[in-house]
This record gives structure tokens, sequence and C-alpha cells, in this order.
């Protein structure tokens, strides 16, 4: 099976030469392992490499395999490179052969590369099977001369995938060649890596080389050390048949598990298992654009191999445990990110059960009347320094409930949400408390940011936002109407009407005090007030249960279109602040400093959108205008995915993660939402 939907080109020849290093793939393997790497080949980011494999912690997602250059030997003598080659001692990186690369283009979610020139045509194609730490590479010679030979140099240093470039290389490199393969070690805590070549004749020619001052351009740019050392085992040395298939299989699994499926087998089984997706999916069958999402949207729903005290605990309950990458390539899993993608992610494209899973497995750690923030790479136990992921919960659940009519896991989760309410009316953790002079939620502690709005430079928060922030309340009243009516459903009349007077009153103290008159919208944070115009205030409108008197709904989604809309989300801070930014760019405290201070989210588009219909019933084309500017989007910067944020001013260039789980998840879910209306 070889279906060609969907098709998502990345660059053809003709193009800006540029894009070869700017424009990124990505491919994972459902346990938050991935390969990903620029079109041409270079390794621009530490994250670059073909094997980053999801390992128990303390080691948890760790680069196994970095760099690969790739070229073919002619019968006639001539070298043609096919990838970007930044090996030799930090001089600017030389292209692939500009007029030898035809095209890159996603083709079901799978990367295909090929080269055509003179009589020579040639066809690459990359691989993870589901659940598996390997990582099939695979080329084709479609035309060509007898005697052509593909020559692969792999470049290694097993590291944390996001650990530092400049910690020395292992000394102790031993290369073993075994059951038809090499196994490379360099005797650490790291697995073995196993290399399985493919093709008759193929064979490693050793001549080991260390190679330093390999440098990494994005890392550059961001301020980030990026400057490293590599070690090459040699030169991998396969002919090329004509119309046969060669090249390799890296794994850290064990023999028989990479050898496991043949090589057609590998591809026709993520093939079908994509088919699968798609089908299941309910988006429409000629909808491209929705249909390369519901492929981006699979890469962030992992099985969480990397804790696997959490994982054994889980199975040993007869559950199997599921949550959400944030983003890649650094993002692990977190609580907010996870509810806010849940419904698009998940509802959206068909995946009930693993949404379900999803939720109980958040449920399975509050504490304190807190769901995690995030779970930090290589550790087992999470953090809990944020106000709004739990309230997100709620939202997540009465979506779920809604989609599902899952009442089991609604009766199982209930008790928490009581429990997560009193524990605010109470105060928890960081200074996390219901008011009781006017009932509104409050929250702020010295040196954390536990808004969404989380940038931290050191000690310094750029954004605090303590006191009582305006989408915080909106998300408290949302998440007591949802409580409420869960209560009144089980029978529960005392409780429901508990929580019912608890909304009343934050609802009349939200509209008497969260109004700014002088600038005609909401105040962003009360106590200390803070009258910044921000998006934060869309919320008190688009969830489910609006916090704001419905009179002042339009004028505020009319500020928000004026001051703060773009064609790929909302900026978070108006341009007229002093605090303004105009580009996400610079080193790590320039970055911070801009990162909610103008810089444009995508995700923001959803709840925007959610707004504006509310406002607008019925106005389906204007809305579906408003995600016009993700359709191009999706063939540049990482292709197929979208960007985690933007510069805040034309031609809004991509920045941050380069694929974002809320942003797929909510332009997915707001598509489909406004196709079948």
């Amino acid at each position: 099976m070889q279906s060609q939907r969907p098709l998502q080109i990345g660059w053809r020849r003709g193009e800006d030469i540029e894009h070869l290093i700017t424009r990124e793939w990505l491919v994972t393997n459902g346990i938050g392992g991935y390969a990903s790497g620029t079109i041409g080949g270079a390794c621009t980011r530490r994250f670059h490499g073909l094997l980053i494999a999801a390992l128990p912690a303390p080691l948890a997602r760790s680069m196994m395999f970095n760099h690969l250059e790739e070229a073919i030997l002619l019968p006639d003598g001539r070298t043609w490179s096919l990838s970007a080659d930044e090996m030799a001692g930090g001089r600017a990186i030389d292209y692939p052969e500009p007029d030898f690369l035809e095209e890159f283009a996603l083709e079901h979610g799978t990367p295909v590369w090929r080269w055509s020139k003179e009589n020579i045509r040639i066809e690459k194609r990359l691989v993870m099977p589901h659940l598996q730490n390997t990582t099939y590479v695979i080329y084709r010679l479609i035309e060509g001369p007898d005697g052509v030979e593909l020559v692969l140099r792999p470049a290694l240093h097993f590291r944390p995938h996001e650990g530092l470039l400049s910690n020395p290389v292992s000394p102790k490199w031993s290369i073993e060649e075994k059951d038809g393969g090499i196994e490379i070690c360099d005797h650490s805590d790291y697995p073995t890596l196993r290399i399985a070549l493919l093709g008759q004749g193929a064979r490693l020619e050793r001549h080991a080389s260390l190679h330093d001052h390999v440098i990494y351009r994005i890392e550059k740019s961001r301020g980030y050390e990026h400057e490293g050392a590599m070690w090459s085992p040699g030169s991998i040395r396969i002919p090329m048949p004509r119309g046969g298939k060669c090249g390799f299989i890296a794994s850290v699994e064990t023999w028989e598990i990479a050898h496991a499926l043949s090589v057609d087998e590998a591809f026709e089984s993520e093939d079908v298992r994509r088919e699968r997706l798609l089908e299941i999916s309910k988006s429409q069958r000629d909808d491209d654009f929705a249909s390369q999402l519901v492929l981006a949207a699979d890469q962030f729903l992992i099985h969480p191999r990397t804790r696997v005290v959490d994982e054994m605990r889980a199975y040993a309950a007869g559950e199997s445990p599921r949550t959400v990458i944030a983003g890649y390539h650094w993002f692990t899993d977190w609580g907010r990110d996870t509810m806010i993608s849940l419904e698009g992610l998940t509802l959206v494209t068909g995946r009930n059960r693993e949404a379900g899973r999803i939720l109980r497995t958040f449920a399975s750690y509050v504490r304190n009347g807190l769901i995690p923030n995030m779970f930090p790479e290589g550790e087992q136990k999470g953090l809990y320094h944020t106000a709004d992921a739990t309230m997100w919960f709620f939202h997540a659940l009465y979506r779920y409930v809604n989609a599902t009519n899952d009442r089991d896991t609604l009766a199982a989760i209930l008790p928490k949400l009581v429990e997560i309410i009193d524990r605010h009316i109470e105060g928890t953790d960081f200074n996390i408390h219901v008011d009781p002079n006017d009932g509104l939620l409050t929250q702020g502690a010295e040196g954390y940011q536990l808004t969404w709005m989380d940038a931290k430079v050191g000690d310094w928060v750029v954004t605090p936002r303590r006191g009582k922030a305006v989408e915080i309340n909106a998300l408290y009243y949302n998440a007591l109407r949802i409580a409420e009516r869960f209560l009144r459903d089980a029978g529960d009349e005392k409780t429901a009407q508990r929580f019912n007077d608890y909304a009343s009153r934050a609802r009349k103290s939200f509209n008497e005090r969260f109004w700014y008159e002088d600038g005609q919208h909401l105040y962003d944070v009360l106590d200390p007030n803070e009258n910044c115009l921000r998006p934060n205030q869309i919320f008190a409108i688009s969830l489910d249960f609006p916090v704001l008197d419905e009179s002042r709904w339009k004028r505020i989604v009319e500020v928000v279109r004026d001051e703060l809309l773009t064609p790929v989300g909302l900026r978070s801070l108006a341009r007229r602040d002093k605090e303004y930014k105009k580009a996400y760019d610079g080193d790590l405290r320039a970055r911070d400093a801009a990162y909610h201070q103008g810089t444009v989210w995508g995700w923001l588009i959803g709840p925007f959108i959610d707004a504006w219909l509310k406002v607008h019933p019925g106005d389906y084309e204007h809305a579906r205008e408003l995600l016009a500017g993700f359709r191009p989007h999706l063939g540049d910067a990482c292709i197929g995915t979208i960007s985690e944020v933007f510069d805040a001013e034309a031609p809004f260039t991509p920045r941050g993660c380069a694929a974002q789980a809320w942003s797929v998840a909510e332009v997915l879910r707001c598509w489909v939402k406004l196709q079948k209306a």
C-alpha cells in the first residue's frame, strides 16, 4: 500500500537554496523519540539527528545517531553530494549539489527526497516504526548506469538530546560486526547503537575519525552553546542496483526487534497505520489541509515510556498511559498544553479512547488540588508550578464527556474535581487561593511564573502576572460551572449548589472589577491592576461558560481583532505598549523578553474564532479566512506542521519550537468545526 495522500511539498528545484537549511522535517515514533533535520541534511540544531531514542529515565530522550553525510560515486569517478556538509572544521555549510536535488515532500507524512541529473534519478525515504527506537533510511536508484555506489559517513556523539554540545565525545568507541550489521558502543551508560546494512555488497570501511568544531547555526543564532565534536566510524559503501533498494536500519533495540520488519513491511505498516488515522478522523477525505494536520497531531500523542515507574503503575491498574509532547524538539509533556490540545489532537481526530487515557493519567497525578505543569526530561516526578493547567483539566474533561458520554471516566474523576475546587477555596501551593473578599482566584509566588505567560531568565520573571489574572478567573468560573453540572447529573445537589454559589459570586466580582473603562477592554491582572492589552481576555468569552457579561462581548472581540490579530494567531501584547517587541529573536534573554510581549501565538486563533462566532453567529466564511495563513505555513519552517510562535510583524517569521501541539490542535479543531458548519 502506498498512498499519496496527503502530499505536502517542502522544496522544489528553483526555490531559494537557503531553504535547504532553514526548512526542517520531523518523524516520530509514538514514545517520545524522533528523527529530524533540515531538508538539505545539515545539522543546524543540537536536536537534529536520525535517531533520538526515548530511553527510560534518567537517560530519557537521547541522541544516538547525529549526522549522516550522503554522496554517490559514479562509474566515471565523479562524486555527487546528496547532503550538506558542515563537518569540516567550522567552515560555512557546503550545500548539496543545487542542480541535483529535485524536491523534498511529505507523502502521507513520510519524508521523501528526490534527486535527478543527467541520466540519474535517486529517491530516499525515512520511517520510524511505531513504538520502536528504530529508524529506516532507504535509497533507490530509479534510473542510472550500472556501477553507481552509495557512500554514507555517519557521525555520532551519544548525549542527552538537549545536552551540551561541548561535552567531550567518548574516547572509548568500539565497533563490532555482528548479525549482518554493526554494533557501535561508546562504553558509557548509553545503549549500543545497531546499524543493519541493507544491500548486496554493503560494507563498512573503517577509518575512525574525530571531527571537531562542528557548528550548529540555529543554536548560535539563539545564543546557545553551538559548537561540538562528533566521531565517525568510517564510511558505509553500498552498490546501488537500478530499481533496487538499499540503505540501513539504525536502532537501539535488540537485533530481533530491529530485524522484525523487512523494509517493505516497515514502510507499509506505517502507511497502513496513518491511513487508519485518516479513516477514523472523520475529516473530509479530499481535504489535504485537514489530513496533513491529522498526521501532524499524531506526532504529539505518545506512550510515556521514559517514566517506567509511572508506566508500570498504570499497567498494574489495568490502564495504558498516554500523554502529549507539548512541542518538538525540546518540550516534554506539559499539563497545560495537554489539556488545551486534547480536543484537537484526539476528539477531533476520532481518538477518543486515547483522550480518556490521557485524562485518567493526569488525574492520577493530582497533588494538593493541582495537576503537574510539566515533567522534566529524565525525571520521574512532575513539577506543579502552574495556576491554570488544573482549570484547563476541567475544560478538557467537559469536552471529552460531551463527545463520548464516557460516564465511567467521569465518575472516576469527579471526586478529584471536588477535591481540586475545595483545595483552591482553602488555598494550595504557590499562594493559589480564592480571595474571600471577592470570590476571585488569585495566585503568585516570588520567583515563579504560574500562568501560561511563563518566560523566566535566571531570577527574572518577565511577566509575573501575580494577582488575579483575567484568564485564570475565566477558567475558574468555567471550571465551577462544569463541576456544578457534573454534580447535578450525579445527584449531588448539595455540592452542586455550593459550587453554584462560588460561581455566582466570582462572576459578579469579575464583571464589576475587570472592566477597564478608559481602555474599553478588560484588565489583564487585578491586585495590582495591569491594564496592558493582551489576548488573555478573549477567554472570558470563548469558554463554554463565559464569565463576561454578554453586553461587552462585541467590544472585546473588536479590540482583540484590531490590536492583536495576525494571519497566524494573536499577538501577546498590543503594539502601542512600551514593552512591545516586534521580533522573537536573538539570545535567550532577548527572546524571553519578547516571548509574551508581542510575539504571535498560533494556538490563540482557536479561542478567538470561538469568541468571534459567539458574537457573529453563522459567520463561518470570515472565520475560515482567519485560518488561511496557516495553509502556506505547512510548506515552511517544519514541513507539515505548525510552529510554536511567530514574529509580531510581517512577514511573521516562524520561531520557537518547530512543531507545537496546541498550535496544530487548535487550528485543526477550528478547521474541522468550520467545515462541518
